[in-house]
């Protein structure tokens, strides 16, 4: 246990120096919520009309509204951030170092992708604080609340960034695929519109943000914000956890790599 404790140190420690003397990271992480909650907010609030859906209890304004799919926006980019260092490290030889060691496979994933979702947290608090400067507040205990679900949801990006970045051989082509995922799965989801409203446009649409996990992240942030919890969301975030961690486990099996370099 000693030694599994300490690769646990050694691995989110190194995510978290990587995180300080990367400061531009934190600062691009803050940039495009508050872009979105300080600029788009203010054209989007006179198109748009809210109805009273839960877990509100009254009419809310349209900056209140797209907080928690700005959080999840946070979470979202981090975890694609963390993955593109992933392939990075692939290439210069440290993953792979790493996975061929004696310790389990799913514990040295599993830190890695815990200490991502960390600074992920951290960042999602920083814009929380920031928005209550310009008086977008939720519960005091909402804050708190919503803690488990940032954990949750963080874990469930990062692993699908896990996944992804398991599939590129090339560090070139990450970015590519980062755009073809993160815009899809945050236009597609209830971060910036409600459910309702996509019916009313089409109910193709309506399915396919209703099936997208990112909106079910989205969903579960914006209950515990307000001390209210989503079952279906939780269900729907704890189970692409699963999946999506089960396969990034498949995918970094460092024989199943060489076993096809021989073929």
């Amino acid at each position: 246990m000693s030694g599994l404790w300490g690769v646990a140190r050694a691995i989110m420690g190194r995510e978290f120096l990587r995180f300080v003397h990367q400061r531009e990271r934190f600062l691009a992480a803050l940039v495009r919520p508050l872009v979105w909650l300080l600029v788009f907010a203010a054209g989007f609030r006179a198109a748009l009309g809210l109805s009273i859906i839960p877990p509100y209890q009254t009419y809310i304004t349209y900056e209140t509204y797209i907080v928690p799919g700005l959080c999840a926006m946070v979470l979202l980019f981090n975890g694609m951030q963390s993955s593109l260092s992933l392939v990075y490290d692939r290439e210069m030889g440290s993953m792979r170092l790493l996975l061929t060691s004696p310790y389990p496979r799913g514990w040295l994933l599993f830190c890695r992708l815990f200490g991502a979702t960390l600074i992920s947290v951290l960042q999602v608090y920083a814009f929380l604080g920031i928005a209550a400067l310009f008086d977008i507040t939720m519960p005091v205990w909402g804050y708190v609340a919503v803690l488990p679900g940032l954990i949750l949801g963080g874990l469930m990006l990062g692993a699908l960034g896990l996944v992804l970045s398991s599939f590129i051989k090339q560090l070139e082509n990450f970015a590519g695929v980062m755009n073809f995922v993160i815009f899809p799965m945050f236009f597609l989801s209830s971060a910036l519109y409600p459910l309702w409203k996509m019916r009313e446009s089409s109910e193709l649409l309506h399915d396919i943000c209703a099936f997208n996990p990112f909106t079910h992240v989205v969903e579960l942030i914006r209950f515990l914000l307000y001390l209210q919890m989503n079952w279906q969301a939780l269900a729907w975030v704890v189970g692409s956890t699963v999946v999506l961690g089960a396969v990034a486990l498949w995918a970094y099996d460092p024989s199943r790599a060489l076993m096809k370099r021989k073929g």
